[in-house]
């Protein structure tokens, strides 16, 4: 088979770029989940100075219209991130495999029904906006704020979602390096344009809060420009050319694939939440104080499991690849360095913020605050057990690879549900608001330890090497018909 052949589907050799199979597994972990780990604390940094912004020029009023549309934003988007998240998984596998054409298919699908699925959410958003935040009980002085604020955020989702789906599809060819350059793009665009468009500064007109909004939906619409042009300039694995573009119609057997293992992952993010959710209205019967106290440590807490997040991701997205190369073999020992490097990781940031605690709180709620003291109370219950949680997602990182995702949901939910409030429920009368906070290690822990269970003890190795096998005999009869391969033109 001559070279210009191979390019257009399974290559005889295997791509250099972005090759997560080859060299020592711990010094590819590292290398390709920092770049990640960095992406994710930008992502924060820039909600925080989104805040910050909204709550400096505006007001306490817009913050809290803020807090309200992302409780919205985060349950709609879930299930279009866990389709995204799907995608990777299968990019990997056939990138692992050398499948280009296989890789690009997938990430042209992920990316046409999630682009239409989120246009679908962004104009239904638009409409049922007001019965939202009515179901939220907005408080009247906030609604019109959290109402043009939140139109405004629907109105940027296809865009937003676009980028992210973009940005997965990337990370599974191995390259965790092109999203972080254009993740700076979107913080530093961000960062400008915020005050800007809310104040109305120089030619700019005033949007007030929706002007917050605009700046999001402005700076992620010029980082995704940005980011397809430099695809296509460094002619990146899954830019598609010509034919290739007809693949951004959803095709049925790539869909199939992205809705049954994307709805799960998708409905773990809304679990979590709906959990975070109840955590809240808990924190809350214990009066203002602990909600302060809490909502601080919350911010802390967003920072401390990011490596865990950036880990979990990366071992994902390796365990892909060395599925699709058939490198059985060296999963458990991908596992093994996942967990050392989130016990450094996450275990050396724990350290560093209960060191400091007090002063990072104090950025928070100032040096006066009665709510410091409990806040620092918090933190040393809660922060050492994302070290567990930490475990858990690179155990889940290599199975999700192997294609098991209703089996985390499932842990999830009862270890989130009758575990965690279980024990609040028998604690409290003995513990008090500190059965609140123990119950966050209880649910980690048991997490943990059942998803330990089924990583080592049950058959999933066995059913996704059956899976993958049958989708390399699918792919080697469809490249022995002509009539049943659609050659992409490079």
């Amino acid at each position: 088979m001559s070279e210009p052949q191979a390019d257009r589907g399974t290559s005889l050799q295997r791509p250099r770029r972005g090759d997560l199979t080859e060299g020592p597994i711990f010094r590819t972990l590292l290398l390709f989940a920092v770049p990640t780990l960095l992406s994710n604390s930008l992502q924060s940094l820039n909600g925080t100075i989104n805040a910050i912004w909204v709550g400096r020029l505006i007001g306490e009023e817009a913050l809290a219209a803020t807090a309200n549309a992302n409780i919205i934003m985060f349950l709609l988007s879930s299930a279009a991130f866990g389709f995204g998240m799907a995608g990777t998984v299968k990019i990997g596998q056939r990138y692992g495999a050398n499948d280009l054409d296989g890789a690009r298919r997938t990430m042209g699908t992920a990316m046409g029904f999630c682009f239409v699925l989120t246009v679908l959410i962004a104009a239904t958003g638009w409409a049922i906006t007001p019965w939202l935040l009515r179901i939220l009980s907005t408080p009247g002085d906030v609604y019109q704020l959290a109402l043009d604020y939140l139109r405004m955020i629907f109105l940027s989702m296809p865009v937003v979602m676009v980028s992210i789906i973009l940005t997965m599809g990337l990370r599974g060819t191995g390259d965790s390096r092109t999203p972080l350059i254009f993740m700076v793009v979107t913080v530093a665009l961000h960062t400008v344009l915020n005050p800007l468009l809310i104040m109305g500064y120089g030619p700019f007109p005033e949007y007030g809060i929706a002007g917050s909004a605009l700046s999001m939906a402005a700076s992620s619409a010029v980082s995704l420009i940005g980011m397809v042009v430099y695809v296509y300039v460094k002619d990146l694995p899954l830019r598609l050319r010509g034919a290739e573009l007809d693949y951004l119609k959803p095709r049925s057997d790539e869909l199939g694939f992205i809705l049954a293992k994307g709805f799960p992952m998708g409905a773990q993010m809304a679990v979590m939440s709906a959990a975070g959710l109840i955590i809240v209205s808990l924190v809350n019967q214990e009066g203002m104080l602990t909600t302060a106290a809490y909502g601080a440590a919350m911010q802390v807490f967003t920072y401390i499991q990011m490596p865990a997040m950036a880990i979990g991701g990366a071992i994902s997205a390796m365990a892909a690849q060395f599925i699709g190369a058939r490198q059985w073999d060296r999963l458990n020992e991908l596992s093994r360095a996942g967990l050392v490097t989130n016990a450094l990781m996450t275990g050396a940031l724990t350290v560093v913020v209960l060191l400091f605690d007090r002063p990072i709180l104090e950025l928070f709620m100032g040096a006066d605050s009665p709510a410091v003291p409990m806040a620092q109370h918090i933190q040393v219950i809660v922060a050492w057990n994302f070290v567990f949680f930490g475990m858990t997602m690179v155990l889940n990182g290599t199975m999700r690879a192997g294609g098991v995702v209703w089996v985390p949901l499932f842990i999830l939910v009862f270890t989130l549900y009758p575990v965690r409030l279980g024990f609040y429920y028998i604690a409290y009368p003995a513990l008090a608001a500190d059965a609140i906070w123990l119950s966050f290690p209880v649910a980690a822990f048991s997490s943990l330890a059942l998803t330990a269970w089924v990583y080592y003890a049950s058959q999933w190795r066995e059913k996704a090497k059956a899976e993958t096998s049958y989708e390399a005999a699918e792919q080697a009869n469809a490249e022995g018909d002509p009539a049943g391969r659609t050659n992409p033109s490079l």
